[in-house]
């Protein structure tokens, strides 16, 4: 009997924190990720899912790691990238933290106007570079413009096996939204076009067009 799938996905956003009040972030609801993890798991899959904070109950089956930070999401990712037969990169990962976390809420009159930033870990460019020759890294793409040329580029720069590409600046798409509308491009040449659907329908189609076996 064939050994189900073991399937790695992320989700959701991470939080840098200023201080123990206040953080950067960004707008993903973590749908598309949920929903794909729904949708692996009917088809049989082993799947462990690393979810930054979100208010979405995964499905029956799904192995949830709760993080925060990028940091936080990558030590929770690395150990089960060793032993996954498919990682789909679909948090929406700051890039950037504050260089220093303030141990107390910073008061109004106290607060600095210029934010030292320094770069988060980029754990999908991390982890594809590690992957084996059994292993396939997916990665998603959030353009607001040149939407097929940054992630085709992002496909090759980060040595994926496959890109989802999506449009965020389309009203009824994307982040915070049900629905999403999606490229899938694959470093052989392939181009597939889906949407806007439900995401757990677009999940589907994902699926069926990356999974080998």
């Amino acid at each position: 009997m064939t050994k189900p799938l073991r399937c790695l996905l992320t989700a959701g956003p991470t939080r840098e924190h200023l201080d123990p009040v206040r953080f950067l972030s960004n707008g993903s609801s973590g749908r598309m990720g949920y929903a794909l993890a729904e949708a692996a798991v009917a088809r049989g899959w082993e799947v462990d899912l690393v979810s930054g904070p979100v208010a979405i109950k995964a499905a029956v089956g799904v192995t949830v790691h709760r993080v925060v930070s990028a940091q936080e999401m990558f030590a929770a990712c690395e150990p089960l990238f060793a032993r996954c037969d498919l990682f789909i990169a679909v948090a929406a990962v700051a890039d950037f933290r504050p260089k220093a976390m303030e141990v107390h809420k910073t008061k109004k009159a106290e607060a600095a106007l210029v934010l030292e930033l320094e770069p988060t870990v980029d754990i999908l460019k991390t982890l594809a570079a590690r992957k084996t020759a059994a292993q396939r890294v997916v990665g998603f793409a959030a353009e607001t413009r040149d939407v097929e040329l940054y992630a085709r580029r992002k496909l090759t720069e980060k040595n994926l096996d496959w890109i989802v590409a999506n449009d965020v600046g389309r009203a009824g798409i994307g982040m915070e939204a049900v629905d999403n509308a999606v490229i899938v491009i694959g470093r052989s040449g392939e181009r597939a076009v889906f949407g806007p659907a439900p995401k757990r329908a677009v999940a589907e189609f994902i699926l069926d067009k990356i999974a080998w076996r």
